[in-house]
This record gives structure tokens, C-alpha cells and sequence, in this order.
């Protein structure tokens, strides 16, 4: 009697390299859900020194083969169906991106498609819109990445989700960092640093928030992803560690959201860099984080900022799975 064959269930895997972090998540269906069966997620700094040379450094494109030879480890070993790499405003706006993508290709084998910042929010909203508050109010998603932050001002029903109006700004933590170094490590010069991020963000959303004017009075609802909201989430549990379950659904108010953000800008290098949460590798960053999402507070001034600790990738795993039909197109969560 011939031995049946063995069948492997469907996986997919989606990679976001953006221009701070390189990230990996692998998922199953099962039950009509998305399981995550492995993840992997390591700073690369892709787009460190972008801003004053418009080119991808030797040492960052070293740094991001290496996390990537990592990531096609495991998708062999996970045996991936179906698979798509996407990379962001570093790949974007540097003049060697395509360059690195032949690197990438040649040593790893994975193809990076560089996405338009339009692709980007979408996936950043089919990603996470699931944990919006409930309501009848306007609701606004925001991305804030290592190179850019995105805005979208969305519909949520059951079914589905659409983007009424967005905008795509060319600051996020590192870009925005290195456009405003700190002039001096004092208080007044760290204070002098925030003000400026302030208004460079407040500029850079002015119309924006023109159009978002129009519901002055109204209840409105927030939901952010990224590192910046899930790290201040993290410092306003006073966690000692990250914990993705206790962060990923949370609700803050928007103005203990405000105070944490002051008193991090407020606070030395070193001192962000005893918090637990943040550490030596975000310490010089989440300052930049801080001012923009004040600045999104100030023209969106709801009253609890939602958290998600997902966006890009499950957006891009969501997308995978409707088309092998493995699952429904419905606000089904993903379990980790």
C-alpha cells in the first residue's frame, strides 16, 4: 500500500522593511483567523544619514541583508506558500533603492517591491482597522515610520473598510531626528529640539488639518500603529518589558498620551534609555515619534488614542489569504 502523501497547510509571510526596522510575520489559517506560527524583528537603521545624503549607507545595506538572509531562513524552513516583501520610504526615497533590491534579490532571494506611499497606507489601514473603537464619530489611522507618517481618514464597518482622505508626510522618527539634531544635551536645548519637530510636523499636516476642520465638536476616534504608540503605550503601563498582548488593543487617553510624549522630550538621552521599554536603541528616537503624534493630536483632538500593535504586515498576510480564499473578507482578528 503506497503511503499517503503528506500535506503541509497553506502559510503565508509578509516583510515590511522600513526605514528603522526590518519585520517578519508568518501565518496560518485556521478557523477562518490568520495564526501567527513565527515572527522575527531586528532594527537595521536603513535610513540612517538619508536625509543628508539621499543615498542607502554600505553598513545599513549590510545590516539589512543580513536581517533578510534570516528572514528567507525561515521561510524555507516554514515551507511558504506564498510570500511578499514590501519596502518603504528609506527604498524610496534613496537614490541606490533599486540597488539594494538587486542586493537583496542576489543574496537572499527575496523580492523587495517598493511601494508607492499610497500602497503603504492602505496596507497600514487593512492591517489594523479592526481595532478602531466602536462608534458613529470620524475615525483617523496614522502610521508613524522611520521615514514618513501617514494619515487616513477611514470608514470602518463590518465588512470592510474605506479611506476617505489620507496624506503621506516625509517624516518619521529617524528622518524627523536627523532633520533637528539636538543643539546641546541640556534641558533648554532638548526642549529647543521639540518645538522645532512641532512645527515642522504642524506644517507638514496644515492641510491636513484644514480639511479636518470640518468636524470641529464631533466625537472623534484615533487609532495608531507603529513603535512610537506602542512604546508610549508600554510607558503608560509601566510595563518592564514589552508585552505585545497587553499593548495591542489598548485604549489611552489622549491627554496621558500628551504628558508621557513632554516628559520623554524633556528627559536626557540617557535617562529615555533606563526606561524599560525604550532602551539604548530607541532612546535617540521616540523623541521625534513624540512630536509627531502631538502634532496629529492637535488636528484630530479625540479623547483616547487606540493602540495597535499591528499594520503593514497583516495587511499584507490579509491580502495574501483572500487571495488563496483561505479566509473571508470580514474584521477577523489575528492571533499571536
Amino acid at each position: 500500500m503506497r503511503p499517503m502523501p503528506v500535506t503541509r497547510p497553506r502559510s503565508y509571510a509578509a516583510i515590511d522593511l522600513g526605514t528603522n526596522n526590518c519585520r517578519l510575520l508568518i501565518a496560518r489559517p485556521q478557523n477562518g483567523e490568520l495564526v501567527v506560527i513565527d515572527a522575527f524583528s531586528r532594527i537595521v537603521r536603513l535610513g540612517e544619514g538619508l536625509h543628508g545624503s539621499g543615498r542607502i549607507s554600505d553598513a545599513a545595506m549590510d545590516r539589512t541583508v543580513a536581517a533578510l538572509t534570516i528572514c528567507a531562513d525561515k521561510l524555507r524552513r516554514r515551507h511558504v506558500s506564498l510570500s511578499r516583501a514590501v519596502a518603504t520610504e528609506a527604498c524610496r526615497r534613496a537614490s541606490n533603492g533599486a540597488e539594494l533590491a538587486e542586493r537583496v534579490r542576489r543574496e537572499t532571494g527575496i523580492v523587495l517591491d517598493i511601494i508607492s506611499a499610497a500602497e503603504e497606507a492602505k496596507l497600514a489601514v487593512l492591517g489594523c482597522h479592526n481595532l478602531m473603537e466602536p462608534g458613529e464619530g470620524p475615525a483617523l489611522i496614522f502610521d508613524i515610520g522611520g521615514g514618513s507618517t501617514e494619515l487616513m481618514h477611514v470608514d470602518v464597518s463590518d465588512q470592510d473598510v474605506r479611506i476617505h482622505d489620507w496624506i503621506s508626510v516625509p517624516w518619521g522618527v529617524v528622518s524627523l531626528t536627523e532633520h533637528a539634531p539636538l543643539p546641546e544635551d541640556s534641558l533648554a536645548g532638548r526642549q529647543a529640539a521639540y518645538a522645532h519637530m512641532r512645527g515642522v510636523t504642524r506644517e507638514a499636516f496644515a492641510a491636513f488639518a484644514a480639511r479636518a476642520e470640518r468636524f470641529a465638536g464631533e466625537p472623534l476616534r484615533l487609532l495608531g500603529t507603529s513603535g512610537t504608540v506602542t512604546t508610549l503605550a508600554s510607558v503608560f503601563l509601566d510595563l518592564p518589558r514589552y508585552d505585545r498582548r497587553a499593548v495591542d488593543g489598548l485604549v489611552v487617553p489622549t491627554d496621558a498620551m500628551r504628558d508621557i510624549s513632554r516628559r520623554l522630550a524633556d528627559a536626557s538621552i540617557a535617562d529615555r534609555a533606563e526606561i524599560a521599554c525604550i532602551g539604548r536603541e530607541r532612546a535617540d528616537l521616540v523623541v521625534a515619534g513624540c512630536a509627531i503624534l502631538e502634532s496629529i493630536i492637535d488636528l484630530w483632538p479625540a479623547a483616547r488614542v487606540g493602540v495597535a500593535d499591528r499594520g503593514i504586515r497583516e495587511g499584507i498576510l490579509r491580502t495574501l489569504a483572500m487571495q488563496g480564499r483561505d479566509i473571508p473578507v470580514t474584521r477577523r482578528e489575528y492571533r499571536k
